[in-house]
C-alpha cells in the first residue's frame, strides 16, 4: 500500500465552495483502478490549507492509472480554481503495521 498525501492551499475567499466541490473530485480518483480509500484533513492552524490522503495498491495505480489518464484532467478541472499555488504531493510506504 502507498500513501499519497497531497498538500493544497485553497483560497480563502473559496474555502466554502472547494468544501462543497471536493467530495465531487474525490470520487474521480475513487474510479481510479487501484484506488483504496481516502481522506481530507483540515489544518486547524493555517486557514485554508489541507491534506488529501489517498491509499493505492501501489505508486503505479497513482502514477499510471490516475495521473496517465484523463481523470486527472478532469479532476483539475473540478479543483484548479481553487488552488491558490501548485500542490505539493508526496508518497509513502508503511514501516510498521500498527496505527496509532
Amino acid at each position: 500500500m502507498i500513501l499519497e498525501v497531497a498538500i493544497m492551499k485553497i483560497k480563502p475567499e473559496l474555502i466554502s465552495k472547494f468544501e462543497a466541490v471536493f467530495p465531487k473530485a474525490a470520487t474521480i480518483s475513487a474510479s481510479t483502478p487501484g484506488y483504496i480509500s481516502h481522506e481530507l484533513q483540515r489544518c486547524v492552524e493555517t486557514r485554508g490549507k489541507y491534506f488529501y490522503m489517498i491509499r493505492w495498491e501501489s505508486i503505479e495505480a497513482h502514477e499510471v492509472n490516475f495521473r496517465q489518464s484523463p481523470r486527472r484532467d478532469e479532476f483539475r478541472k473540478l479543483l484548479g480554481e481553487f488552488w491558490a499555488e501548485p500542490n505539493f504531493t508526496e508518497h509513502f510506504e508503511p514501516v510498521t503495521g500498527d496505527r496509532i
